[in-house]
């Protein structure tokens, strides 16, 4: 996995958005969407959270904005980031598992940041993994159940842990 110094880091690939005043940048959320916006995300979150078929999920994924390539499987309860699904591509036959969450936004004191998230082709999110904004998984690649990945993944490797490492390469060597 790279640095977070290499010049390829996922906050190289995020946009920081200043926020006035003392308040922190979570409270200004109605000045970057809409509330409508936020309001027909969450409707269609649920439904691509809660649906019993693989169709139904992809259908609600794409009105919201993610890019959906051909046999992706969305698992029960899994989430899209709300306020920013558009900057999520979910490559063919890539698989997003229960109840992980793909988060294209960071909230934080006087700033908040977006990225765009990319699963790769035939690449694998485990059950309850967090993928923070600007992070790309490659295809093939598996992240391990649990798994906080605040780094990209590279093709063919499996990552786990909080934060994520690579626990074997994509090659097959450990």
């Amino acid at each position: 996995m790279p640095a977070p110094d290499d010049a390829d880091h996922r906050h190289d690939r995020t946009t920081r958005h200043p926020t006035p005043g003392p308040l922190n940048s979570l409270q200004h959320w109605r000045e970057a969407k809409s509330v409508p916006r936020v309001v027909y995300n969450f409707v269609l979150v649920v439904v691509a959270r809660l649906a019993p078929f693989l169709s139904w999920k992809a259908w609600a994924l794409r009105r919201i904005g993610v890019s959906v390539g051909e046999g992706v499987s969305w698992g029960l309860e899994a989430t899209p980031d709300v306020f920013w699904p558009e900057l999520i591509t979910l490559e063919d036959h890539c698989i997003v598992g229960y109840d992980s969450v793909l988060l294209c936004h960071e909230f934080l004191q006087d700033e908040y940041r977006t990225g765009e998230i990319v699963v790769g082709e035939r690449a694998m999110v485990g059950a309850k993994a967090v993928v923070l904004p600007g992070v790309r998984i490659g295809a093939g690649a598996q992240v391990a159940a649990n798994s906080l990945v605040v780094e990209d993944v590279p093709p063919g490797a499996t990552v786990a842990g909080v934060p994520a490492e690579v626990v074997k390469e994509g090659d097959g060597q450990e």
